[in-house]
């Protein structure tokens, strides 16, 4: 135990456990900075480098050669999915962060908080009515439910009800079809024929890709195209591609970048679009990824291709990270709020309340309670020097819990309302119960016209 990092973890209560850096007495996650000063790769902006060292670094950074090849690939084209910011500011931050949207809160008065609660109560009241629950768990997802598949595969109870939810809302939505209920199931080819097959499944921000894995065990989807622009280890790639007839192809890229026309294996194939818990702007990336072409076309603005988006489950997740630029609604919410950009990102932080306290049933309860406005005017009025911070701090976790919901609610209603306008059916729904996940929001819908 000498030879170990001597930083102290106090959550962990021991030291770091890495080995130390020769000349130090700390690794090198621990060891002192350097006090110069530190700027984001420019290549990949999750690691910090030394400005008097920049100019090296990016030519030996090691995602450059990744970078490179990237670039060169007929499905990337940068930011095609981002967005676009109205009177873009050049001054404007790219993304605003947690801390900035809670100072932001905290500078605004007391009055104007407590009015904007208000208006997030009638917002809520007026377009989050029809969020039903739909619990599911098909008869073709019984091979992972009750686990008689390959035991090598990970298997989660709770996440495997999760994606059993997930492709029985869809089956259900009349999206995919089971093979379980005593008809024989007809050939790939009759099913594409008839036109009520899926040839083609895309799996957005797929991590290991165990969702398509349930989906190709128990519905027979045979070709398979997983996103993800991180990397991971046990994945089921392998395992799939043992399934006969089932080809995989993983992209790793940013959703933000991913032309789905440059995809040469996709083009014109209708495809099922699926995505579990895609944190904060990912969804909208996704959903813009997917709906942009169909969208331009039944708004009568120009399109450069077709849509072959034959149906779509996602279930959202980390509202608290999403951006204006981003957020693919942002002209539904706009009519209901005035100072639009900043308000958009103070609901967007209240989003984090839902599920900052500890998972009791009181909070579920919270989901769908009411705000107790009276207590908080109450508070506010008690003392005239009174600032935000103080009335945020005298609320109860369940008054804080049940605006988070109404806020995450609203965002995703939201999106709902833009999937509509692309001319498609299309419902919000909550697909566990809480108690398996506070993020249980999915969106599916199901394009007749594909």
């Amino acid at each position: 135990m000498e030879n170990r990092c001597k930083f102290w973890l106090p959550k962990k209560r021991r030291c770091c456990a890495n080995t130390p850096l020769h000349d130090s007495v700390y690794c090198g996650n621990h060891n002192q900075r350097s006090d110069g000063e530190w700027l984001p790769c420019p290549i990949d902006p999750s690691h910090n480098v030394l400005k008097d060292n920049l100019e090296g670094h990016i030519k030996r950074c090691p995602l450059l050669k990744q970078s490179q090849s990237l670039s060169l690939q007929p499905f990337y084209d940068k930011g095609i999915n981002a967005g676009e910011e109205e009177n873009e500011d050049e001054t404007a931050v790219n993304v605003v962060t947690s801390e900035m949207k809670r100072n932001a809160v905290y500078k605004i008065s007391t009055t104007e908080f407590c009015g904007l609660i208000k208006k997030i109560e009638s917002i809520h009241s007026s377009i989050c009515k029809d969020i039903s629950d739909s619990y599911k768990t098909p008869e073709a997802c019984n091979i992972w439910i009750n686990r008689e598949m390959d035991r090598k595969i990970p298997f989660q109870k709770k996440h495997v009800v999760q994606q059993a939810s997930i492709l029985g809302n869809l089956e259900e939505f009349g999206v995919l079809k089971s093979c379980v209920l005593g008809d024989q199931c007809v050939d790939e080819k009759s099913s594409e024929q008839k036109g009520d097959g899926v040839p083609a499944v895309v799996e957005f921000g797929a991590g290991r890709g165990y969702l398509t894995q349930t989906l190709a065990d128990c519905y027979g989807i045979k070709k398979v195209f997983l996103v993800e622009r991180n990397s991971y280890k046990l994945k089921a790639d392998r395992s799939l591609r043992q399934i006969e007839n089932v080809v995989v192809e993983r992209l790793r890229i940013d959703i933000e970048d991913l032309n789905l026309n440059g995809v040469e294996s996709l083009r014109g194939v209708p495809f099922l679009a699926i995505g579990k818990h895609l944190c904060g702007p990912a969804t909208d990336l996704t959903l813009r990824c997917c709906l942009k072409e169909q969208y331009n076309l039944y708004n009568n603005k120009q399109s450069s291709g077709n849509s072959y988006l034959k149906g779509l489950a996602v279930a959202t997740c980390c509202h608290h990270l999403c951006q204006w630029k981003h957020y693919i609604s942002n002209q539904f919410i706009l009519p209901n709020i005035y100072h639009f950009v900043e308000e958009f990102h103070t609901i967007t932080w209240f989003t984090s309340w839902a599920v900052d306290a500890e998972h009791g049933s009181e909070v579920w309860d919270a989901m769908d309670g009411e705000l107790n406005l009276q207590s908080i005017e109450k508070n506010e009025g008690d003392n005239s020097t009174s600032k935000v911070e103080d009335i945020v701090r005298s609320m109860s976790p369940i008054e804080r819990a049940a605006l988070g919901f109404k806020c995450k609610q609203i965002i995703d209603v939201g999106r709902l309302m833009w999937i509509k306008e692309c001319g498609i059916e299309t419902e919000l729904v909550k697909y566990v119960p809480p108690s398996k996940s506070p993020e249980n929001h999915l969106l599916i819908a199901r394009n007749g016209h594909v």
